[in-house]
């Protein structure tokens, strides 16, 4: 008896979005404003770039960076291959489907219409709890699943480079770092590699389980630390933090040091701008009270450990730019402005989801992992 009855409500359902679609305009009121997919991938040691709202063009840029990061690698590894008309060059051709035009398949209404995408995505937005509207923390919650796929999906193709014997894990001496970690590290190399002491610690702080290997996962923190909830590898950020702004070599923060090293980096967030003091000068005032708070053992110093409050204000995550991007659109599209999205508000806004992620750069950028 149950089964005709799920029947005539999925049946409503449909009914219902049917006749939502057919009354919202296929295209905004003022013109049709055409898509165009971002042209350069930027690597997690550039800038930040926005995250996708659509899964479809989420891997369609996924293929299309793919195919941009296998030929940058043949470029700067493999001249031999380009040089030639040997087989593996062969090989690097695309397949028929990643031929396809995607900016015209974006733009083709009757293969890719915003609109019914927004009202089959919505309810896949709409989680917690299921109330009919999108809140910045489920639009976050979205962000995340997209970014943490794509972060995973890099470290994965940036292990196959380094797992040089394919047994599925990458070792320290396996790993080479990018050019800019090599130029930066080697005048201060102490344990004869050449490629900087601090190395080997991030690494090991990396390595969880102790085993001098680094898996799929403790590969994907050592490259993004920021994002890891492992002690040690966060610990090991803040020494990072320390060890480049102790001018006096102490291996702790004096005020001074802290002031002119680390403040500018944190003092345009919110729990900390509101406290500026009235004070002749403000900004240091302000600093003086977030140290004094930091500084839980009142010695007038800061150790790693008394650095680990802010350090995601210092790396911030992949969450922290989910929560930006989600507040932006959520600001651009409430119309309303209670704070939150209705279905009709995304339908009426639907280019803020969209357009937010593509830009009109011609020039990718440098993926100095190969060299």
């Amino acid at each position: 008896m149950a089964k005709p009855f799920t029947i005539i409500i999925y049946t409503l359902i449909a009914f219902f979005l049917l006749l939502l679609i057919s009354h919202s305009p296929k295209k905004p009121s003022n013109h049709h404003r055409h898509l165009k997919l971002r042209s350069s991938f930027n690597l997690p040691s550039s800038n930040h770039q926005q995250i996708p709202f659509d899964p479809i063009v989420a891997d369609i840029e996924r293929r299309r960076e793919d195919k941009e990061w296998e030929r940058r690698y043949f470029e700067q590894n493999h001249k031999e291959f380009l040089s030639s008309h040997s087989a593996p060059g062969h090989e690097l051709q695309p397949e028929w489907e990643d031929t396809i035009d995607a900016e015209d398949y974006l733009n083709d209404d009757e293969r890719f219409n915003i609109t019914n995408r927004i009202v089959l995505l919505f309810p896949r937005i709409d989680l917690d709890p299921v109330d009919g509207f999108v809140s910045s923390d489920e639009l976050t919650e979205w962000n995340m699943r997209t970014a943490e796929k794509e972060v995973l999906h890099r470290t994965v193709r940036d292990m196959e480079v380094h797992d040089k014997n394919r047994d599925g894990f990458v070792s320290f001496q396996e790993y080479e770092p990018p050019s800019w970690v090599r130029l930066s590290s080697s005048d201060n190399s102490s344990n004869g590699d050449g490629m900087g002491w601090w190395r080997k610690d991030h690494f090991n702080s990396s390595d969880e389980d102790g085993d001098g290997l680094l898996n799929r996962i403790e590969f994907n923190n050592f490259l993004h630390p920021a994002d890891s909830k492992n002690p040690r590898l966060l610990r090991w950020l803040c020494r990072e933090e320390i060890r480049e702004r102790d001018t006096d070599k102490d291996g702790k923060l004096n005020f001074q040091e802290f002031f002119r090293g680390l403040f500018d980096s944190i003092r345009n967030y919110d729990e900390v701008g509101n406290n500026f003091s009235h004070s002749d000068n403000p900004m240091e005032a302000s600093a003086k009270n977030l140290f004094a708070q930091l500084d839980s053992d009142n010695d007038g110093y800061l150790s790693e450990e008394e650095l680990l409050p802010i350090i995601d204000r210092l790396h911030p995550s992949e969450r922290y730019y989910a929560k930006q991007q989600a507040d932006y659109v959520i600001t651009q599209a409430d119309t309303d402005k209670d704070g939150r999205l209705s279905l009709n508000e995304m339908i009426e806004n639907p280019y803020v989801f969209y357009s937010a992620i593509f830009n009109d750069e011609d020039d990718y950028g440098q993926h100095d992992e190969f060299r």
